[in-house]
C-alpha cells in the first residue's frame, strides 16, 4: 500500500490535478471579489453571496460547483486508470509476478485512489479557506439555519464536508476500478466513469423516475449542505454510505470477477 501511495503522489500528473482542483476555490474568489456588483441573498450558486460575507464560505461553494463536472473528471483519471494503465504500460505483469494476489492488488488501488480523493477534497477546502481569508473577512459563521458558530467548529465542519464528498466518490471509484479491469486503455476507462456520471446526475434530475433516484451513485452528492445546520443532520451521511457500500459490493465483485480469469499479456 506504500509503494502504491509513493508511485501515485511522486507523479507529476497527480499533482497538476490537485493544483488543477486548488484553483476551483481561487479563481471562485478571485472573480467574486473582482465584481463590482454584490449578489443578493439567494442569488446565483448556493453559498455565493455568503462568500463576499465570511471568507470560509468560499470552500463550501467551490465544492458545490465542482461536484457536477470537475471533480468528478479529476477522479475518473485516477479511477480509470488503477488496472488499465499498468496494463497498458505493460507493467501489470511484472505486478502480479510478485507474491501479491489479484484480489490484493484491487483492494490496494482502489484504496489508493480513494486516498487521491481524500486529499484533493482537503486540499479544495484548504485552498478555499486560505484564499477566503486573503480576500474576505473572516470570522463566526452563520450557518443556514440561522445558529452562529466560532471559526474551530467551522474548520471542522469544513472537513467533514470533504469527507463527505470522499464518501460520494466511493461507488464511482469502485465503477472506475471495474471498468479499467475491462481494457487496456486509459482513456477509455476514464471516458467510461465520467460518462456513467453525466447520465446518473441526467437521470438523477428526471422526476418520471423519482423511484430510481435513491439507487443512483450520484443521488446524494451536494447534500452536505445538511452538516452545515444546527443542529448537524448526519441522516443523509449515513444513507449516502450504505449506497456507496452497496455500489462497492456490487462494482468491486465484478472488478474481481473478471479480473480474477483475465489472460494478463501485458
Amino acid at each position: 500500500m506504500l509503494s502504491e501511495l509513493k508511485v501515485m503522489f511522486t507523479r507529476r500528473r497527480t499533482w497538476a490535478m490537485l493544483a488543477a482542483i486548488a484553483l476551483i476555490p481561487i479563481l471562485l474568489a478571485i472573480a467574486v471579489a473582482l465584481t463590482a456588483e454584490r449578489l443578493a441573498p439567494g442569488e446565483g450558486p448556493p453559498f455565493l453571496d455568503r462568500v463576499t460575507q465570511n471568507g470560509l464560505f468560499t470552500g463550501f461553494t467551490a465544492m458545490l460547483m465542482a461536484m457536477p463536472l470537475f471533480l468528478p473528471l479529476t477522479i475518473s483519471v485516477v479511477a480509470g486508470d488503477t488496472i488499465a494503465g499498468e496494463a497498458g504500460l505493460g507493467t501489470l505483469r511484472y505486478l502480479l509476478i510478485a507474491p501479491v494476489g489479484r484480489f490484493r492488488l484491487l483492494v490496494v488501488k482502489y484504496l489508493g485512489t480513494l486516498a487521491f480523493t481524500v486529499v484533493g477534497t482537503l486540499t479544495l477546502m484548504i485552498a478555499g479557506a486560505i484564499i477566503g481569508a486573503i480576500l474576505f473577512p473572516v470570522g463566526p459563521v452563520t450557518l443556514l439555519s440561522g445558529d452562529v458558530i466560532q471559526i474551530p467548529e467551522a474548520l471542522g465542519r469544513m472537513a467533514l464536508v470533504a469527507l463527505y464528498t470522499t464518501i460520494s466518490m466511493m461507488g464511482m471509484l469502485a465503477l472506475g476500478l471495474f471498468i479499467s479491469t475491462l481494457t487496456t486503455i486509459p482513456v477509455g476507462a476514464m471516458t467510461g466513469v465520467l460518462v456513467a456520471s453525466g447520465v446518473s446526475q441526467i437521470l438523477d434530475n428526471l422526476p418520471q423516475l423519482s423511484w430510481l433516484h435513491e439507487w443512483l451513485f450520484t443521488h446524494y452528492w451536494l447534500d452536505f449542505a445538511d452538516i452545515l445546520r444546527q443542529p448537524m443532520e448526519l441522516s443523509s451521511m449515513g444513507s449516502n454510505l450504505i449506497l456507496q457500500l452497496g455500489y462497492v459490493a456490487v462494482f468491486g465483485s465484478l472488478a474481481y470477477g473478471r479480473f480474477s480469469t483475465k489472460d494478463i499479456l501485458s
